[in-house]
């Protein structure tokens, strides 16, 4: 945690319907740039679902869809470490900032892939303290299975709003009805929350970010929702680190939302470790799209990595 303290907000669970509008890929901002992004145009949130029920294959059509990056086919954008690309699993989760240009309004969309072994379950609990919402995902060839209900548990514990995504609609062994019943009847969805797709072909994947800015909610606030969004008011910071790599050059990587305030190049050398109390002067702010973007600041509700510079 940084600043004084970082608390997770948690917000009711609400239903989800299908969108009929159309959104478009928007050119992302390049690096250095320090644009101030709105609270309510934020949206964060996570994938979660069963192990090889398509999540990360689900991230990469969203990064292609968004022109966070170009059509790549099948390459597992998001499984930089070299077992996950090995074993076909992810495990460290990893968040990356997509924008989308929807009926004229440009959204930033902050998404955190999650393991679905229940080995490293421990990552899904660390991504949704970080979000707002959470994209379930279930294969249309098996169903719900064991993880798909722990990880549906944690994001109602954690008060997300959860998107019910039947993938692999394109395979021959889909039953897209059955499964469609089986989240109806086990999890209590109503059958106009759900959606249909395929991670593989892309098809669904326009209307699931268009319901994701529908139903998502933006960032919360306390401070935000007394003084609005007043650029001129700056509330005193606390951020949640929510995990961590390591970089050669960099060191400890720390990833981090902003709860309050925001973390800018003036005020850097003076960020404080809530646990230790120890001080912090990270090298570097930035976000990641996917790979890591300097920026000048992080705002309240952005999701990014502080550059510790500890070895």
């Amino acid at each position: 945690m940084v600043g004084q303290t970082a608390i997770p907000r948690s917000i009711n669970q609400r239903a989800v319907r299908g969108s009929d509008l159309k959104g478009s890929a928007q050119p992302e901002h390049g690096e250095g740039r320090s644009d101030s992004i709105g609270i309510s145009h934020i949206r964060n949130f996570s994938i979660i679902a069963h192990i090889d029920h398509g999540k990360t294959t689900l991230t990469d059509r969203l990064l292609e869809a968004t022109g966070t990056v170009g059509l790549g086919g099948t390459v597992r954008l998001m499984d930089s470490n070299p077992i996950e690309k090995e074993r076909g699993i992810t495990i460290k989760l990893a968040p990356v900032r997509m924008s989308y240009d929807l009926q004229s309004t440009i959204y930033t969309l902050n998404l955190i892939d999650t393991p679905g072994h229940v080995d490293f379950s421990y990552e899904v609990s660390r991504a949704l303290h970080a979000c707002e919402g959470a994209i379930l995902v279930v294969d249309a060839t098996k169903g719900i299975q064991a993880q798909t209900i722990a990880n549906y548990d944690k994001a109602t514990e954690a008060g997300l709003t959860i998107i019910p995504f039947i993938n692999k609609i394109d395979m021959a062994a889909a039953q897209p009805d059955r499964v469609s019943a089986e989240l109806v009847e086990t999890l209590g969805f109503k059958p106009a929350d759900i959606l249909f797709g395929s991670a593989k072909t892309g098809a669904g994947v326009t209307e699931l970010l268009n319901v994701i800015i529908a139903h998502v909610p933006s960032p919360s606030s306390d401070l935000c929702a007394t003084k609005g969004e007043d650029r001129n008011f700056v509330a005193p910071l606390r951020a949640l680190i929510f995990n961590s790599t390591f970089d050669t050059h960099k060191g400890v990587i720390a990833f981090v939302k902003v709860v309050e305030g925001e973390i800018n190049k003036n005020n850097r050398d003076n960020l404080l470790l809530y646990a230790t109390h120890e001080k912090l002067s990270p090298l570097e702010i930035g976000y990641f799209a996917p790979d890591m973007r300097a920026v000048d600041h992080l705002g309240v509700g952005e999701v990014g990595y502080l550059a510790t510079g500890h070895k």
